[in-house]
């Protein structure tokens, strides 16, 4: 087919982001892994790719009254949209779930031992997560609105001092990929959030609440990775043919 040579997985969530869960209940990384075509990523994953192309397609047909088209987004409300959900979210979220993670390390690591590595790999995250968004929010986000403006205004831009905006987006892809990996082996240790017969509520809450962080995180990244970023070269690179 056509489709599986020219449409990657992330040009797929980017166009309707309902195929996403298609993607995920398969175990195909959608996010930091988006730029594989179909056909790659199901031969990996030991998945027929006609049937999944099938089952994507039925996605597309079914009209959705609540899913945002980000797509057709100017990509300057995009960042603001990043940077006051998903951002937000993690700064919220983070603080939370270390206190938790102690908490259960202390008490049931003797049992679970698992809990230790988890917490050891969730607090890397969340210092990584810190100064990624950081960097974001002060140097690649407001080079982008910048962009957008001077788009607008039909005027030129000054080159920024890190040359061109591929190579900040360069690190953020490269760190993206790094924390989905993190997540992979939080994942793994948590036979996929599942907590223990004896977990307690605190247990059971922490496992539900780190599950929904990783699919924010998924979402948060494709946004990035596979609109964001891509529009933001493509806009630098009309920028520079007008010079």
């Amino acid at each position: 087919m056509e489709t599986l040579e020219k449409i990657t997985i992330g040009e797929y969530v980017a166009k309707d982001f309902r195929t996403a869960a298609l993607f995920s209940k398969y175990g195909i990384d959608f996010c930091c892994n988006g730029n594989r075509s179909i056909e790659e990523a199901c031969d990996k994953k030991s998945v027929n790719p006609d049937n999944l192309l099938k089952e994507i397609e039925t996605v597309l047909s079914q009209k959705s009254d609540s899913g945002i088209d980000f797509n057709s987004w100017p990509i300057d409300l995009l960042a603001d949209y990043i940077e006051k959900t998903h951002h937000r979210y993690v700064s919220e979220k983070t603080p939370t779930l270390l206190q938790f993670l102690d908490k259960l390390s202390r008490v049931h690591g003797a049992n679970h031992p698992e809990l230790l590595k988890i917490n050891e790999l969730f607090k890397g995250c969340a210092g990584e997560l810190a100064q990624h968004m950081k960097k974001e929010e002060l140097i690649l986000f407001p080079f982008i609105k910048k962009m957008v403006n001077a788009s607008i205004s039909d005027q030129l831009i000054e080159q920024p001092h890190f040359g061109t905006v591929e190579n900040p987006i360069a690190m953020m892809m490269h760190e993206h990929d790094a924390e989905g990996e993190r997540f992979r082996k939080i994942a793994s240790l948590s036979n996929n959030y599942t907590p223990p017969a004896d977990g307690c509520n605190t247990y059971k809450v922490t496992f539900a609440m780190l599950q929904e962080f990783e699919a924010d995180l998924h979402k948060h990244i494709h946004l990035e990775n596979n609109i964001l970023f891509p529009k933001a070269t493509k806009l630098e690179k009309e920028f520079s043919a007008q010079l």
